[in-house]
């Protein structure tokens, strides 16, 4: 529909229609206008999977959705660090929400990892933004191709549980854009998604609901979003405030409650009608872009879905560790141990929870293709060890070739609603491998968890196999992978520290009280990590192959470059082993010298690519300007320093195997206003500072007379050069500089003019 017919149709309703237009009628449909023949809209939740309920039912998954197919969650799909294979997922759903007839998928998530503890970490992709924002985008660009809308979440910094309807993330400006507004950036304004879910906390002491800069002044002016932006549910605070911040729907309905003071504020002039006849477009702009656009023909074809999951959880799958035991031969007799092995953990907990309509686990995928036993292990209802249990696992552990430990966290561990309270594994577990290392030197532990854990096991075995929670595929997916027929290929989304107190945001995460400090600015996950040259048990990026892959000849389009010119990388990548893989080339860029405070290095472009046994493919990247900028507090925008910048292609974070530098030169002037604290050393660094400000520098300090004896040892070439570098250019009236205070003045203002 046109937005003339669009504007046309909310001239034609009354105030208390328009107002009801911004809520929903129950939790999961907008409100209809019969008379003017405006149709309800259904939304469901859905970032990996599609959970639709009836009118009815609740956010939070306690009554039954309808059976569907749940795909990788977040932590998984990031783990693919393929943007191809993430849109064809977003397609697939696309897919189903037109069989269903729903307008809208509330998803994907992404909001930042800061913190291993976050209980909805599971849902969430990345600790660094670009890989977010761009699996991300990819997910959106899949859904939306189908004419079905997503709604990109939860905007923005919400990164715990606890308290999250009342928190408030204090940050300053840099780490604002550079971290948490990053992470939503690139896909809100390239793929344009039809929606953005506000979060419940609040920012810098404003709920994002009603926080203007956030959904007015940055998403709609800065970024070009041009959605409708609803609120997480319960989210709504101050219903007025909130529609002139740019909250245009409330979800669930309020029950006419907040209608009623949108048509108040309205009557007593205190909100412009045109206000709300904004928000009222927004929503029917794509109430009807999907109505329009419905495939009635479209199909859910649940298993045809579920082999799809399979094939995007192969990809989402991260080997951590292998000594020379995987791929395990076919023929060998194999133990698979723990309650995953039958149940697989697949999930987490809360608004996401899909009614899986089957469910793949690794007994079931290799049940007569291989030499496999099972034993239950454990039970994941209660964290103790039951010796019945242990016993039989230790058995038929020792009976076996290799032992296949299938362990992770319990729903009971992590959800939404809650935060984890340390990042181990259950103790029943741990005690399991321990028993069974003791018995068995062939050891591989599958993990399926959606955050990392402490493995205090680590040297124990010989194979980690990080599942994170696949989908209800993943359990043929891990088989296929243990037993040769699939390369793994996924790349750890996020930093698994050695041990919680590791992370940067240990000391301050929860928070006192409602007040949560991001007290370590932008140095979140491998940017503190790498920063504090500080071991890790595996790093950002990490994930192991069962082929060998050798990188070649980086090219570089041009050594020197303006900020406003784009730089060509190209580098080959061969196949050196003897079996099929894709590898991930990872591009970071590190300032080689800054006036700012800056991570060692930044993720700034990633590929994936698939190669034959020795075949070779030459991969490209191209970087902007803001491959090499910083947010700068001072011009309220992206800065680039002139200087020289490392351009590393790495295999993660910590394995960077080719390095090539570049002098990329800025042409944003920052306007610098000189004062007579302004140091020497400042005022070197300005050529045209130097020549006005010439006569200072016949200061007694400056002189460079050899000192002798005594004097020779209490002053150093070194000290001398450090007191004038760091001395105030005051300091010329008391070290014999030829001048006045006001004489200095004037040679300053000259300087600023």
């Amino acid at each position: 529909m046109t937005q003339e017919k669009i504007r046309e149709l909310i001239s034609q309703m009354t105030l208390e229609e328009k107002a009801g237009m911004c809520s929903g009628e129950d939790f999961w449909h907008t409100k209809a206008v019969e008379r003017l023949g405006i149709p309800k809209s259904m939304v469901s939740d859905g970032p990996h999977g599609l959970r639709k309920q009836d009118a009815m039912s609740d956010h939070l998954g306690v009554n039954e959705s309808i059976k569907a197919v749940c795909f990788p969650a977040g932590c998984g799909a990031a783990a693919s660090f393929n943007r191809e294979l993430l849109e064809d997922m977003g397609k697939t759903l696309g897919n189903e929400c037109q069989a269903e007839g729903v307008s809208v998928i509330l998803g994907p998530a992404i909001n930042i990892k800061r913190s291993p503890l976050c209980g909805r970490n599971f849902e969430y992709y990345s600790e660094d933004p670009l890989l977010a924002t761009q699996m991300a985008g990819a997910l959106i660009k899949g859904v939306q191709s189908k004419h079905v809308g997503t709604s990109i979440k939860h905007f923005f910094a919400n990164n715990q549980e606890t308290r999250r309807m009342s928190s408030t993330s204090e940050m300053d400006e840099r780490t604002m854009r550079e971290i948490y507004l990053a992470a939503f950036e690139g896909a809100i304004a390239k793929e344009k998604p039809w929606t953005v879910m506000c979060s419940y906390n609040r920012i810098n002491g404003v709920y994002a609901a009603e926080n203007k800069m956030a959904l007015t002044d940055i998403l709609r002016g800065e970024w070009g979003f041009d959605g409708y932006v609803v609120s997480d549910w319960g989210a709504v605070n101050r219903r007025v405030s909130d529609l002139e911040a740019g909250l245009d729907l409330e979800m669930p309905s309020s029950g006419g409650e907040n209608d009623k003071l949108i048509v108040e504020a309205v009557s007593n002039g205190t909100l412009s009608e045109s206000v709300l006849d904004t928000a009222v477009e927004r929503i029917l702009n794509i109430i009807y872009r999907f109505v329009e656009n419905r495939d009635e023909s479209a199909v859910f074809d649940r298993d045809a879905d579920h082999e799809k999951a399979r094939k995007i959880a192969e990809e989402t799958v991260v080997l951590l560790k292998n000594q020379e035991i995987l791929p395990i031969p076919k023929t060998k007799k194999v133990a698979f141990i723990g309650k995953y092995a039958k149940q697989p953990r697949y999930q987490g907990g809360g608004s996401s929870h899909i009614n899986s309509h089957k469910v793949t686990s690794a007994v079931e995928a290799a049940y007569g293709l291989y030499n496999v036993t099972y034993a239950e292990g454990f039970r994941d209802d209660v964290d103790q060890t039951e010796d019945a249990l242990l016993q039989e696992a230790i058995e038929i552990a020792e009976q076996a070739d290799v032992a296949v430990v299938f362990a992770g966290l319990p729903d009971a561990f992590e959800s939404e609603g809650f935060d984890r309270n340390h990042m181990r594994m259950p103790e029943c577990q741990n005690e399991l491998i321990q028993k069974i290392s003791e018995v068995q030197p062939n050891i591989v532990v599958v993990l399926h968890n959606g955050s990392p854990v402490e493995m205090p096991w680590e040297n124990k075995v010989k194979g980690i196999i990080e599942a994170y929670l696949g989908g209800q595929a993943i359990g043929g997916a891990v088989v296929d992978i243990i037993f040769g027929n699939i390369n793994p290929s996924g790349r750890l989304p996020e930093t698994f520290p050695l041990q919680l107190e590791d992370n940067p945001s240990f000391l301050y995460y929860i928070g006192e009280g409602d007040v949560v400090e991001y007290r370590e600015g932008i140095f979140v996950g491998y940017r503190y990590y790498d920063k504090k040259k500080m071991p890790v048990l595996f790093p950002f990026g990490h994930g192991l192959s069962y082929t060998d892959f050798a990188y070649s000849r980086l090219r570089v389009s041009k050594e020197h470059i303006l900020d406003t010119e784009t730089l060509k990388v190209t580098v080959d990548v061969t196949n050196t082993g003897d079996m099929a893989g894709k590898e991930v080339i990872q591009l970071y860029v590190a300032e080689k010298e800054s006036a700012v405070i800056r991570p060692e290095k930044e993720l700034r472009d990633f590929t994936k690519v698939k190669l034959e046994p020795g075949e070779t493919k030459t991969v490209e990247f191209e970087l902007t300007s803001r491959a090499f900028a910083y947010w700068n507090t001072q011009i309220h925008n992206w800065y680039v320093e002139t200087g020289e910048f490392d351009i590393l292609i790495g295999k993660s974070s910590r394995d960077i195997v080719l390095s090539k530098t570049v002098e990329v030169k800025g042409t944003t002037k920052l306007q610098v206003k000189y004062t007579l604290d302004t140091t020497f050393g400042d005022i070197m660094k300005d050529e045209r500072a130097v020549e006005i400000l010439q006569p200072l520098m016949k200061l007694d300090i400056f002189a460079d007379d050899k000192e002798e004896g005594v004097a020779a040892a209490a002053i150093s070439k070194e000290m001398r050069e450090a007191m004038i570098k760091y001395m105030p250019i005051r300091g010329a009236v008391s070290f014999g500089g030829d001048c006045t205070l006001d004489e200095l003045q004037s040679l300053l203002d000259q300087l600023n003019e």
